[in-house]
């Protein structure tokens, strides 16, 4: 390609990292707080979600509002630009329902041999 910038590769530059794209999908349906979001993550680590909220921030998906109250209330909002995304998130979503297999059984998967 060239000298060129590949668009696809810009867009994993920004959305590419490891729990990006379920933190985007999670925000999608409002503003939610660092706690909502590890919760509906699952697996990922207090340190890792920090990581992808600031970079997300840096690259001007989402906004970071910090309420003075006590204790401190922060919210995870998309931005305009990161409400953008979404037809992104529905075409994955209607690609991996497409390719979910119902789970088989270990006998079905791996037969005994006779």
């Amino acid at each position: 390609m060239g000298d060129e910038i590949c668009p696809v590769e810009t867009a994993l530059r920004v959305i590419g990292g490891k729990w990006t794209l379920l933190i985007l999908r999670d925000l999608m349906t409002g503003p939610k707080r660092f706690g909502e979001l590890r919760k509906s993550l699952g697996g990922v680590s207090p340190k890792t979600l920090s990581l992808r909220l600031r970079e997300l921030e840096q690259d001007g998906i989402l906004t970071r509002t910090v309420y003075p109250e006590v204790p401190l209330r922060v919210e995870y909002a998309l931005t305009d630009a990161g409400a953008t995304l979404s037809d992104v998130i529905d075409v994955l979503r209607q690609w991996g329902a497409q390719w979910v297999k119902p789970p088989q059984s270990v006998a079905t998967t791996h037969p005994i041999p006779k």
